[in-house]
């Protein structure tokens, strides 16, 4: 019995919106994008939602419109506090519009950055604040949300891995300035590839409209903030204001995205029931450290951290599990510090980033998805007792 990393979530509602697109003869970006940002927007009570052909897209437009938004844009040289964990276009943009990174360790249980840490990362050139709650785990978002507002800091959240979870009743993504999120393959639900900028100002989400589309005024809505509609429509249909981007998603996106948000509440009921198994297996087991939920995961994947007392036994653990035919990856992207594109970025770190190499020498992640899979991870856990020395 095979143990995926992912697994296929279409259905033949999917397939029918496929082919009702196909027959519509209206590809790239129309209705059914703008019907799923409406629906979208209104699941996670937001006033504003737009596509994007990524969840790296919509980091990137994310970004972008703080850095040209009219009042304290972000400039190059800013400095902004980000976790240790991430994935690799979380901290991309930040490099591309000359923003100066701060690292801060994560929190070995949450695996999500350490508040405990953020005034001692504070420093007068700081100007925003990077929220990644890992693999489905809300980060302490009500808590950087105030320390946000303490020291009027922007608060961006990369909530790419974590739809539907939820933190005080609220959903994550929901508590910055802006929230990303992603739809690929493997995730909550998916779109193939595309992505989702949430935010309740109308200066970034108008800004995030022209950079999404080569920076011009035609997809702006009427009147809005950032330019005044002129008259000549032979001029106004290709006028340029931004430097922008093609960063689109595709007609099938949003209305596949259409029916898999239909399906996200019982799929997220699916992943809570595998979370609950496995933390019966694993929870308190002491050679192993997982994850410890902070308010309601979604529950991407399950992680597992070989704790340094063990020894050096990660490649026996990794070549039993691929034995056992069960895939397994590193968690997240890893601690980003730790790859060789750190070179290419103007950064520091407050310490070493003792939990976040740990977990990038020590941990990986197996996975969960809508199906029962109570067989596979009972199977995971006799393959571990037999591959972990027991202390």
């Amino acid at each position: 019995m095979k143990f995926e990393l992912s697994w296929n979530t279409f259905g033949a509602e999917e397939i029918v919106a496929l082919h009702r697109t196909i027959d519509s003869g209206r590809f790239t970006m129309g209705p059914q994008v703008a019907a799923f940002e409406a629906a979208f927007a209104e699941h996670f009570g937001v006033r504003h939602a737009l596509m994007a052909s990524s969840g790296s897209a919509a980091n990137l437009l994310a970004v972008a419109a703080l850095c040209y938004r009219q009042e304290h844009p972000l400039q190059r040289g800013d400095e902004v506090i980000v976790p240790a964990i991430g994935w690799a276009t979380t901290y991309a943009p930040l490099q591309q519009y000359g923003l100066r990174l701060r690292f801060v360790d994560v929190e070995l249980d949450t695996l999500n950055l350490d508040v405990a840490q953020l005034e001692k990362a504070l420093t007068p050139r700081t100007r925003m604040l990077v929220a990644v709650s890992i693999l489905g785990n809300p980060a302490a978002l009500d808590l950087m949300r105030a320390f946000c507002n303490h020291h009027n800091l922007i608060f961006l959240e990369d909530n790419c891995e974590s739809l539907g979870a939820e933190l005080n009743g609220r959903y994550a993504g929901t508590f910055g300035d802006l929230g990303t999120f992603s739809f690929f393959f493997s995730h909550h639900i998916s779109t193939m590839e595309g992505g989702m900028l949430v935010t309740d100002d109308a200066e970034l989400y108008q800004l995030a409209c022209s950079l999404r589309a080569h920076g011009w005024t035609r997809d702006l809505p009427q009147p809005n903030q950032i330019c005044e509609k002129r008259a000549d429509d032979f001029f106004e249909a290709y006028r340029f204001i931004l430097p922008g981007y093609n960063l689109r998603p595709l007609e099938f996106g949003g209305a596949v995205g259409l029916e898999q948000l239909k399906k996200l509440e019982r799929f997220l009921e699916v992943r809570r029931r595998n979370a609950t198994h496995f933390v019966a297996l694993f929870g308190g087991h002491r050679d192993v450290i997982i994850q410890r939920e902070n308010g309601r995961s979604s529950w991407f994947s399950f992680t597992l951290i070989l704790p340094p007392e063990l020894g050096d036994i990660r490649g026996l653990v990794l070549d039993t599990l691929r034995q056992a035919d069960i895939e397994f990856r590193i968690i997240t992207g890893g601690c980003f510090p730790c790859h060789e594109v750190i070179q290419h970025f103007d950064y520091d770190t407050l310490d070493d980033l003792p939990n976040a190499r740990l977990a990038h020498e020590r941990g990986f992640f197996v996975g969960n998805y809508p199906v029962d899979l109570r067989a596979q991870l009972d199977r995971l856990a006799g393959v571990l007792d037999r591959a972990l020395p027991h202390l």
